[in-house]
């Protein structure tokens, strides 16, 4: 059972979160509103790099950097911080991950209708040099048809690639249904996690994945410019990084190098450390209010908001699935979603406009061309909610 959320805790977080004061913010799928703690963490790095420089900064804060691997190892259930690797955004770490998987002309990539185009464009790319992408279908939920998975699996599947939380609605996919398959037929299972990791528990054991891809600035309220790639310990040994430079490796010989042994050969040197120990900060203000209170507030929150729209005459809700987290996506009849979004923004209420192109396999499925896409997080509240739902009654036709 978890602790409720209560009025004054909410106004505790608020007040953290300065953003909070200036806009009702409804788009932490693309980057929420840091709270202080996280800006205090990044500020000080900055200007410690200001006032002693940038390698001795780093030097002085070592600890507290080594300390960011830990957090994200607990933050999802890994088995050491030796799993983890620190990018520069989640569509590297996730990029890092597939082009390190061995695969050849013939060898089979599965995946869903509900790819984010970074993610897709990837799986394209290899398709040009032979491998096979095949795209399993979605069953009536509109989540991805584990039984269709299941009787896909033959000697050339290689990888299965899954996006967790699709970025133009609520659908959370049933992921620990297709880690079993995974496990099962012992193919390699690489999970993007960038709009999950922090919304709800993400417990890589759990979900039976072998890597998982996640960002900072989503809805972990992290800094811009941060990824991760979590990689069991198992397979670190056994995939080679696309690219890698001295920190990937050591250069122990003229003709010879050394790869790393941990998760660390996926990255590399250079980095904005100011901004991953805003991460950490980040990851550690998640952990201490606890994940599953987080995901009960927001998953509750969302479903609110998709009520509060439904009943709007020419409002047509759009989210899909059985589980359904905190990204809300609707239509306004006869509107343009750029024009509601500009409204919105007129009265300080942030919103995202999802384009087809996004994740086009599932919007031209269902005929969109683009939704508005409204992200709620713990720190929203009732009165926010209402707000915006009466600014979308006032463009309604």
């Amino acid at each position: 059972m978890t602790a409720a959320w209560t009025t004054d805790e909410v106004a505790r977080l608020r007040a953290e979160t300065p953003g909070c004061a200036t806009v009702a913010h409804f788009n932490n799928a693309g980057a929420s509103l840091p709270p202080t703690p996280v800006l205090d963490a990044y500020v000080r790095h900055l200007k410690r790099e200001a006032e002693i420089g940038g390698y001795e900064a780093q030097e002085e804060a070592q600890g507290r950097i080594d300390a960011v691997y830990a957090s994200v190892a607990r933050l999802v259930g890994a088995a050491g911080p030796d799993e983890i690797a620190l990018l520069e955004n989640a569509t590297r770490a996730f990029d890092m991950a597939v082009y390190a998987v061995p695969l050849a002309a013939g060898d089979v990539i599965l995946t869903s209708t509900a790819e984010y185009h970074s993610m897709f464009v990837t799986y394209l790319h290899l398709a040009r040099r032979g491998v096979v992408v095949d795209v399993v279908p979605s069953d009536a939920s509109g989540q991805i048809d584990v039984d269709a998975l299941r009787k896909r699996i033959d000697g050339r599947v290689r990888l299965i690639a899954l996006t967790h939380a699709p970025t133009n609605g609520g659908l959370v996919q049933p992921a620990e249904a297709v880690g079993e398959v995974a496990r099962e037929a012992g193919v390699f299972f690489l999970l993007d996690a960038t709009q999950t990791v922090g919304q709800l528990p993400v417990d890589v054991g759990r979900l039976g994945c072998h890597a998982l891809a996640g960002t900072s600035r989503k809805y972990l309220r992290g800094p811009r410019g941060v990824g991760f790639l979590w990689v069991a310990r198992e397979w670190i040994d056994r995939l080679e990084p696309p690219l890698m430079e001295g920190h990937a490796a050591e250069w122990v010989e003229p003709d010879r190098y050394v790869l790393r042994s941990d998760g660390k050969r996926f990255e590399v040197w250079e980095a904005n450390y100011a901004a991953r120990l805003g991460f950490g900060a980040a990851v550690d203000y998640a952990l201490a209010l606890g994940i599953e209170r987080i995901w009960e507030r927001v998953r509750g929150l969302g479903e609110a908001l998709r009520e509060r729209l439904a009943a709007l005459p020419g409002v047509t809700v759009c989210d899909l699935g059985t589980v359904r987290g905190g990204i809300v996506s609707f239509t306004v009849r006869d509107v343009p979603a750029a024009r509601v979004k500009a409204a919105l923004g007129a009265a300080s209420i942030n919103v995202h406009v999802s384009p087809a192109r996004g994740t086009l396999l599932d919007m031209r499925a269902r005929g969109l061309r683009e939704l508005v896409r409204a992200s709620v997080h713990y720190y929203n509240t009732e009165a926010e909610l209402d707000r915006l739902a009466a600014a979308v009654a006032r463009l309604a036709p």
